[in-house]
């Protein structure tokens, strides 16, 4: 079947702006395509790095998002933008990934609304992807056992299957995120969006390529 790839970073914030497009676009196809979310791995650092370089950045940065995507962001990660001497957040795209890869295998059809929902834990809800705990309220509503959640957010496993998706998503050529491919073939790729896209514009790239079939 034809499918819709959505490369994305949990620490995206254009992501974050861009989910409300995604998830609306997965409502319109999903009788039609498969959605496929793979994580990036934007920040991987070899030794921890503390946010406080990063949020001064976002403290102009997030505005933009705003404004050109309508999505808000909460006051309780903005507390973390706002104070980069007080904050005690070491980003890492690596727990949120494995997160996915778990998530996505107890609810396949869902990948679109756990990614939303992992953007929404941490740029509205400001909790710290790197915490365990971070997910622990996103288990009931996808019907995960949490012991097992747990075991395997651990495990070298799921690890490995989090950096798998890093290197298939380095392979399809992905520099930035949000990027959404469309994949007719195992060889053939649309590439649809590079960076925020509007719905509109989103929607009439899948049907052009779709009515070309």
């Amino acid at each position: 079947m034809v499918q819709i790839i959505y490369c994305y970073d949990a620490y995206c914030g254009w992501c974050y702006g861009f989910s409300k497009v995604i998830t609306r676009i997965e409502e319109e196809y999903k009788d039609s395509l498969n959605f496929e979310v793979l994580s990036g791995g934007m920040i991987l650092p070899e030794v921890p790095q503390h946010f406080g370089a990063t949020a001064r950045y976002i403290q102009t940065a997030y505005k933009r998002v705003e404004e050109l995507t309508g999505i808000k962001f909460g006051e309780d990660f903005l507390w973390h933008v706002f104070h980069p001497e007080e904050t005690d957040w070491y980003p890492s795209s690596e727990m949120p990934a494995t997160a996915l890869c778990i998530i996505k295998e107890y609810q396949p059809d869902k990948a679109i609304a756990i990614a939303a929902d992992l953007q929404y834990a941490l740029n509205y809800e400001g909790r710290d992807l790197t915490d365990k705990e971070a997910y622990r309220h996103l288990l009931p509503k996808y019907n995960i056992p949490e012991e097992e959640f747990y075991q395997k957010l651990k495990s070298e496993e799921y690890k490995e299957k989090a950096y798998y998706e890093f290197a298939l998503v380095k392979q399809l050529q992905v520099t930035g995120y949000p990027t959404v491919l469309l994949q007719t073939s195992e060889t053939k790729f649309y590439l649809l969006a590079q960076g925020y896209t509007d719905y509109e514009t989103l929607k009439a790239r899948i049907e052009k390529v779709l009515f070309d079939l």
